[in-house]
Formats: structure tokens, C-alpha cells, sequence
């Protein structure tokens, strides 16, 4: 690994720990409007300092956030499906390599769908992605995307970050679930854990905690954060579980007393 694809990833990963909290906003590419992301410069702007990465895609990147901020950039180049499609495996690349070189990103990420109807499409754009990543120093975020059959369990999860690994990811964002430590025991790369749907805090923290417990190399989350109603004091509290040690109790105590109850 040569010494610019090693200085984007220590970038996300912090060094110290080897752990990461990545904040998501790219779901508007297949979404639209999200809740909490109307006005996504606005939800961010108050997050980004307590972020160690931020995953979106080039227009709201180019048209919503400050390049004076001095954040990672993990870029979304994957999609071509909406919400009105009822199979979002359909997807291709969406950003070419040399427009992720102008915007800087620290990483490119894309979705795979396993045991989907695009299994192999989405498979091969990985691959092809992760040449084009070796090629400029430019690390890859595979995300193992759940079809409607597929089961969110270790032994399918297990399958998918390992495909994903051995196609070239440098990181794998998937989901948290019972056994997840045979899951990170069989991915030969940092996995990072969706937050999924919005749930309650306390439940949120206490999922942030388990995944790290279990070998996850930290977190990426996104309507557990920005659509909370304390979402700076949120994105705090799993900070204070992933890089700081905290366990989701006194993570949670430090979130009471931020909100003032």
C-alpha cells in the first residue's frame, strides 16, 4: 500500500485508535429530500468538528458544504435507482475517478448487493472501482447493501464483507447483528457499521457500543445523528464510545446531563 493510499485512510481512521466516526448524508441519491437533509449544509455545519469522516455525494458536497472545513471526504459514486424502483441493486458508477480526484475525496464509496438481482453488476463495479482506487491512492468503502430477501445475519453478512475484501475494499460498512464477531473475524479489513433507521438514543449508543465491543472498527451513521433532536450532542455521545472508550451507560449518562435532563 503506497504512502498515499495509507495517508487517506489514517485520515479516516485515526491512527491512535484505528477507529472512525463517519457521518452519513448521502441518502438523498436514491431518497431525495430526507428527513433532517432538506437543507443539508445547515444539518451538518454544527456536526462536521465531531466527525472524523463525512460520506456524501459531489453535489451536495460541491453545493452545501465549506471546503475550508478540514474534514475527510468520503465520496458516494454508486446509484442510478430511487426509492420508486422496486429493485435498488440496479445500480452503476456514477462519479468517474478523475472528478473524485477534483473533489479531493479521502476515500470512494459504493454499494454491492449480494444475492441480489445485480449481484454480479454491482460485484464487477467494485472491482473495477478498487483498480481505478490502487491506480491514484484512492481507498475504497464497500457497502453491503440488504435486498428485500436478504437476511441482515452473520453468515450472510459474513459472505458479503468477505466478497467485498477480497475484491479489493479497504474498508467495509455493513450491518450490526447477532455473532458479528464471526463477521469481523472473516473480513480481513475494518468494518464500519451502518446505524440503519432512526431508533431511540439510548438504543442507538447501546448499538454503537455493541458493534465496537465485537471488533468493528467503528461507525457510520446518519439518521441516528442528524435526525435526532440533539444531533450535535448525539454525534458526541457515540464519540465518546467509539474513540474515547466509553461504554454506551456512561456515554449515555454524558448525553442526559448535555440535554439538560
Amino acid at each position: 500500500m503506497d504512502w498515499g493510499m495509507r495517508n487517506r485512510l489514517s485520515g479516516i481512521m485515526r491512527p491512535d485508535t484505528g477507529r472512525c466516526v463517519m457521518l452519513a448524508i448521502d441518502h438523498g441519491y436514491f431518497q431525495g429530500p430526507t428527513t433532517g437533509l432538506e437543507r443539508p449544509g445547515e444539518t451538518v455545519a454544527p456536526l462536521l468538528d465531531h466527525a472524523d469522516a463525512l460520506m456524501l455525494t459531489r453535489g451536495v458536497l460541491r453545493s452545501a458544504i465549506d471546503p475550508g472545513r478540514r474534514v475527510p471526504i468520503v465520496l458516494r459514486v454508486s446509484g442510478g435507482t430511487s426509492i420508486l424502483k422496486d429493485d435498488l441493486s440496479d445500480e452503476d458508477l456514477t462519479v468517474s475517478i478523475e472528478d473524485a480526484i477534483r473533489l479531493n475525496a479521502s476515500a470512494l464509496a459504493l454499494s454491492i448487493f449480494v444475492g441480489g438481482p445485480h449481484e454480479k453488476e454491482t460485484l464487477t463495479n467494485l472491482a473495477r472501482l478498487c483498480d481505478d482506487g490502487l491506480r491514484y491512492g484512492i481507498p475504497v468503502l464497500a457497502v453491503t447493501a440488504v435486498g428485500k430477501e436478504m437476511a441482515r445475519d452473520a453468515r450472510y453478512l459474513g459472505l458479503a464483507t468477505r466478497i467485498a475484501a477480497e475484491l479489493g475494499a479497504q474498508i467495509v460498512k455493513t450491518y450490526f447483528c447477532e455473532g458479528f464477531e464471526k463477521v469481523v473475524g472473516g473480513c480481513p479489513v475494518p468494518i464500519v457499521i451502518a446505524g440503519g433507521k432512526k431508533i431511540e438514543e439510548r438504543e442507538a449508543l447501546t448499538l454503537a457500543y455493541s458493534a465496537v465491543s465485537a471488533g468493528a472498527s467503528g461507525v457510520d451513521m446518519g439518521r441516528n445523528i442528524f435526525q435526532s433532536k440533539w444531533p450535535a450532542q448525539m454525534i458526541q455521545a457515540v464519540r465518546r464510545i467509539v474513540q474515547d472508550g466509553q461504554t454506551d451507560a456512561e456515554a449515555w449518562e454524558w448525553f442526559q446531563a448535555s440535554i439538560g435532563k
